[in-house]
């Protein structure tokens, strides 16, 4: 008799029924293993979560009081007659790849990831397997991403020029992962970085475990824009052109992106500027860690998931589009993920 899948798709999430555990659950399920702390991989309801040291902080930051065990990357745990692992995917500070083994096959489920080091997150590392899920957020040709060198360069430009001409710079990222990134790659010798509540509550969490991250100044209702001459300010998108935004007079505003690398979203999106950067695999990245995996049968998430599967079974991969319920193509454009 043929045993089941190492790991199904179903309505609640991606199930291992050697575990009985789910991946990244999208339904209420009584044990889920999760990748990272963005709202479409952990959310509330679970019975049980698992998920790395680093990222259980922001998790619990998000989700309150939860049942929840922290593992390190690479220590291995036998869950009914499956052995899992966690591996570094590079995504945002915590963030996994899950490794489950039964009987000897292995598969991997990627969550969101990144090959890019970005100095914060511990870098993607490939995990050899037989199956590989990954996402496609980025799965065009189009998507190459630019150095960081070149885009904080860009970035430091528009910034002292807002400066320089008496406006405030209002640079739209999420809380968590993509704001962290941009306070590395911004030169604190051209004026203050003064953040929204929202990222600078992500900070503190980051902080508190380590992570080091430069000075910001947490924008209150008591904090008085004068006092702060060359301002940048990180918030969110949805801060941008609000009540909250307007008492700090003249402004320019940017957002951070790899949607920026579209010039049609760019021109509808950015603002005054746009910039290419992202915590997901550009098309040249998905396609070194996919190879790297050596995998032959890969899983295709949320994305440009039917063009990449083509390209993918059009270059020697067992290549299927898999349904998932995980942020997809325009997620960036609303949470900056």
């Amino acid at each position: 008799m043929s045993r089941p899948p190492v790991l199904t798709f179903t309505d609640k999430g991606i199930y291992c029924p050697a575990g009985d555990f789910y991946i990244d659950p999208w339904r209420p399920v009584n044990r889920a293993l999760i990748t990272h702390g963005h709202a479409d991989h952990a959310r509330p309801g679970m019975g049980t979560y698992l998920a790395t040291h680093l990222a259980l902080p922001v998790i619990r930051h998000r989700l309150g009081d939860i049942d929840a065990d922290g593992i390190r990357y690479g220590e291995k745990r036998t869950i009914g007659s499956a052995q899992v692992s966690f591996h570094p995917a590079g995504h945002v500070p915590g963030s996994a790849q899950i490794r489950v083994e039964v009987a000897g096959e292995v598969w991997v489920a990627s969550g969101d990831y990144k090959v890019v080091d970005d100095g914060l997150s511990d870098p993607f590392e490939p995990v050899k397997c037989h199956h590989f899920i990954t996402e496609s957020t980025f799965g065009l040709p189009v998507f190459r991403w630019p150095d960081q060198a070149e885009v904080a360069a860009e970035l430091n430009a528009w910034w002292r020029g807002c400066a320089a001409t008496g406006k405030t710079a209002f640079l739209g990222a999420y809380s968590l992962g993509k704001a962290q990134r941009l306070m590395a790659l911004l030169d604190p010798d051209i004026g203050p970085i003064l953040t929204h509540t929202a990222v600078e509550n992500t900070n503190v969490v980051l902080r508190g475990q380590g992570i080091p991250l430069a000075d910001t100044v947490h924008v209150t209702p008591d904090l008085n824009p004068k006092d702060y001459p060359g301002a940048l300010v990180l918030s969110p998108p949805s801060a941008q052109g609000s009540a909250w935004a307007r008492r700090f007079g003249p402004q320019e505003t940017a957002f951070a992106s790899g949607w920026m690398a579209l010039r049609g979203i760019r021109r509808r999106r950015a603002g005054d500027r746009g910039f290419v950067i992202s915590d997901h695999a550009d098309w040249a990245g998905l396609l070194w860690a996919i190879s790297e995996t050596e995998a032959e049968n890969i899983y295709v998430t949320h994305g440009y998931t039917d063009i990449f599967m083509r390209y993918l079974n059009d270059n020697g991969w067992n290549a299927e589009v898999v349904p998932t319920q995980f942020n997809s193509d325009m997620t960036e454009t609303e949470d900056g993920g």
